[in-house]
């Protein structure tokens, strides 16, 4: 999931200060469970654009506006009210504003309302939560689906650091140092030997952008 939180309205007016008709588009994923871009978000945004003096021409709530194929079909169904925007407002992680940018066959302004923070889980007690640094070279396999690179402040492949105290980080004391975590876990399940395993160093070059994943035979 990707993290987002809106822009402050602030920020927003201001990069719409030369634009009176907005189109709004939200996202029914990830920025919905952020509570950032959801049918309520878009519903307060509207209305507080309106107090500004802007008018909304029309809105819509793809489910994964990241997805060509959604944002597409949305577009085309909203064509009347877009063709009175000046302006598209995204209420949608980077992706989706980007998303947007390239399936606008009108070749509106496509703006952020939101900023793309993190991707994480959401847990039981409903927090979002970063767990994985879309590093290219997974290694859960080996540290018990913990993961180092994230959770480590050092991002340490082969720890802990010689800061870690009473199983604590040095950098956040409040915190659980994670090689101490990923330890306790590989002793439940008798893999202790995964920590003789020394790691090299990250191939970077995986991480060189933009990347992308060719799908043989994909339909977009």
């Amino acid at each position: 999931m990707i993290i987002t939180e809106q822009k402050p309205l602030e920020e927003i007016l201001e990069d719409l200060k030369q634009y009176k008709r907005i189109f709004l588009v939200g996202c029914g994923e990830c920025a919905t469970l952020c509570k950032s871009g959801g049918e309520p978000e878009l519903k307060k945004i509207k209305e507080e654009l309106e107090k500004e003096g802007k008018i909304i021409v029309g809105s819509c709530l793809p489910n994964a506006p990241c997805i060509s194929s959604q944002i597409k079909t949305e577009l085309a169904r909203n064509i009347p009210a877009l063709k009175k925007a000046e302006v598209i407002l995204v209420l949608a992680c980077g992706l989706g504003v980007q998303s947007v940018k390239e399936n606008n066959r009108l070749a509106l302004t496509v703006l952020p309302a939101l900023n793309t923070l993190f991707a994480g889980v959401l847990d039981k007690e409903g927090n979002l939560l970063e767990k994985c640094s879309l590093c290219g070279e997974c290694i859960l396999a080996l540290t018990a689906g913990i993961c180092p690179v994230t959770l480590c402040a050092k991002g340490l492949l082969n720890g802990p650091c010689g800061g870690m105290d009473k199983g604590k980080c040095e950098v956040d004391k409040e915190k659980d140092c994670v090689w101490v975590l990923i330890y306790n876990e590989l002793q439940k399940t008798k893999k202790l030997d995964n920590l003789r395993k020394t790691q090299a160093p990250k191939d970077f070059k995986r991480l060189i952008k933009p990347r992308k994943l060719i799908l043989i035979g994909n339909c977009s």
